[in-house]
């Protein structure tokens, strides 16, 4: 049976876990720095910072993204419908048997 495994999932040894005890050296994790507040009118300088870099598509990318939506809902419609009709056809032939 294997051993039970701790929280952190090494094993321990005694006080000291298996990566202690085989001399390994550990790294101390510093916690992290509390974070600056910021104020409400630095706040909205850094969204309409962010704003300005919003790039818009162009009315054609918009046009052929749209054709090529309906593109696809017209191939998935059709994949879908002749899915369930064959289904739809193969239960009840099925179902004709048993009668």
């Amino acid at each position: 049976m294997a051993k039970a495994k701790t929280p952190g999932g090494r094993r321990t040894v005694g006080n000291q876990t298996a990566a202690a005890a085989s001399g390994a050296a550990t790294v101390a994790v510093d916690a992290p720095a509390p974070k600056k507040k910021t104020s409400p009118a630095q706040f909205f300088s850094q969204v309409r910072a962010e704003a300005r870099k919003i790039v818009w598509p162009s009315r054609k990318e918009t046009w052929i993204t749209s054709v090529m939506v309906f593109i696809m809902v017209l191939i998935a419609s059709a994949f879908f419908w002749i899915v369930d009709t064959g289904l739809s056809f193969a239960s009840r032939f099925i179902l004709g048997l048993g009668q």
